[in-house]
């Protein structure tokens, strides 16, 4: 019996799903740009952070091949 409370929970879920993509249209929309403008900005961080952090490691692997 358990499994068909779930079975029906989940098409009920899907359904309600369904019918609030097309009522929410617009906040959906706005929700996925904010989205991929908070991805583009946190992984843009993260190369700059990794690329400083690249940059200062060889400077410090040329002075180290300077004092040898």
């Amino acid at each position: 019996m358990a499994k068909m409370v779930s079975v029906i929970a989940g098409a009920i879920a899907i359904l309600i799903g369904v019918i609030l993509l097309f009522a929410w249209n617009e906040a959906l929309r706005l929700g996925i740009q904010f989205t991929i403008m908070a991805i583009l900005i946190f992984g843009g961080v993260i190369a700059l952070i990794a690329g400083i952090s690249e940059i200062k490691d060889a400077a410090v692997a040329k002075e180290e091949e300077k004092k040898e």
